[in-house]
């Protein structure tokens, strides 16, 4: 969820929503390059992201399996597929695409350029109706340009508090004899502050470095009742929310000494990771795959909601991933695939596998049914992925504007730093770039 981050800027510690693994690429049918033969056999040249970390849990896995499904009930079309990792596949497209030579379905990290250009089908004019009503709406409304959806979501992830239950009962951050954890900023700072006094390397972990600054900055954004959009949709990275939200973490966190001794503008995602799962780290937002990355290491951990600055329910950030399809002039075939893409069956084969939430409310209630693998411990990130917030996603700016921030973000909370300077540069930036 999120591991994308490219184009989008949704690319969490491995590009994308899961694991950038070695470059690899697998033909699942050789046949043709998008092309329709004398037998008007038609070929769909798709390009996808590797979600896996290693060669043995590698996406191509998936794609093969799915693609013999359906050309076994569908004998006129064959579906070649090629999976690269997330540090190349976004190149792959865009140099197919400046070929002449586009796939017919693109499974990458953005969509909004690729549309902008007119080059991509309306998901109305590709899917069943069931199929396009199927997608949860907060990501059916993130794949949109201008109130049209091109972009439709693959998977998604949310956030959520991890925090270490070993490191809190030491430091006697309990209730009733069980690790209590915060709700409020106030009671992040509080728990922080008994986290360091009983030696915790790291109380919490801020990874404002380029990995995904632009994820963790909007953790904190929502959480404090701001955001990177106001609600006509347009910049508002320099409210006055947004301030004092970098404020309090420039003031009571960083300041205080409580984020460790990496700076937060250095640190990134893994690292925060890997020092949670060595037991380093007290508390870090963090998705689905640290599930088994802590697990695996032993580590005792409990998840909540993200804390608020007053303890009121407030959006959680979603991630997703993107599919779009071409317009290769096989619009009805391509259509008829992604309606199979997006079967419940299909949806939850590939998010079990990776630990990420299904895009679709099929796949959300078949999700939520589950008892098998990390299904209790998913449910809990799935509750917050109906009313979450997503990237502005479906604007051309947001690609520099995510880099930006990934550049700039940590000098707000540095010693002598000021979070209304760096966020009205960064702002300032956003909005000229999205009236270009």
């Amino acid at each position: 969820m999120g591991r994308s981050r490219s184009r989008s800027g949704s690319r969490n510690r491995r590009p994308g929503l899961a694991a950038a693994g070695a470059a690899l690429s697998l033909a699942v049918t050789l046949t043709g390059c998008g092309s329709v033969t004398g037998n008007n056999e038609v070929t769909l040249r798709v390009v996808a992201a590797d979600y896996g970390d290693n060669p043995a849990n590698s996406s191509q896995a998936y794609w093969k399996k799915l693609a013999a499904e359906y050309t076994k009930d569908h004998p006129g079309i064959k579906i070649e597929v090629s999976v690269y990792s997330w540090s190349e596949v976004d190149n792959k497209v865009a140099a197919l695409v400046k070929a002449g030579k586009a796939p017919d379905i693109a499974q990458i990290g953005a969509y909004a350029d690729y549309a902008a250009a007119g080059k991509l089908y309306t998901t109305d004019e590709l899917l069943a109706v069931q199929t396009e009503a199927d997608f949860l709406a907060p990501l059916a409304d993130a794949g949109k340009v201008k109130r049209v959806q091109y972009g439709m979501p693959f998977v998604a992830s949310t956030r959520l508090l991890f925090y270490n239950e070993k490191l809190f009962a030491d430091a006697g951050i309990t209730a009733g004899g069980r690790p209590w954890a915060p709700k409020t900023w106030a009671d992040l700072e509080a728990a922080a502050k008994k986290l360091k006094g009983a030696g915790v390397p790291t109380p919490f972990a801020l990874p404002l470095g380029r990995e995904e600054a632009q994820a963790e900055t909007m953790m904190w954004l929502l959480s404090g009742g701001g955001g990177y959009t106001d609600g006509e949709e347009g910049y508002a990275i320099d409210s006055p929310e947004n301030v004092k939200t970098f404020e309090f973490l420039r003031d009571r966190l960083v300041g205080a000494g409580l984020t460790g001794p990496v700076e937060p503008g250095k640190l990134d995602r893994q690292a925060a990771f890997d020092g949670f799962a060595r037991g380093e780290v007290g508390m870090l937002n963090g998705h689905p795959t640290l599930l088994k990355q802590a697990a695996a290491k032993g580590v005792r951990f409990g998840m909540v909601p993200l804390p608020t600055v007053d303890g009121s329910e407030k959006p959680t950030m979603g991630v997703a991933d993107w599919m779009m399809a071409f317009k290769n002039g096989h619009r009805k075939e391509t259509g008829q695939f992604l309606d199979f893409v997006y079967a419940a069956k299909n949806q939850t084969a590939f998010t079990s596998t990776y630990d990420l939430l299904p895009v679709t409310t099929s796949g959300y209630r078949a999700t939520a049914a589950s008892t098998g693998g990390n299904s209790a411990q998913l449910r809990t990130f799935l509750q917050a992925l109906p009313g979450s917030r997503l990237y502005p996603a479906g604007k051309k700016s947001w690609p520099g504007v995510s880099e930006d921030i990934k550049q700039g973000i940590g000098k707000a909370v540095a010693p002598g730093g000021s979070p209304e300077r760096v966020l009205s540069e960064i702002a300032t930036a956003a909005r000229a770039n999205d009236s270009r």
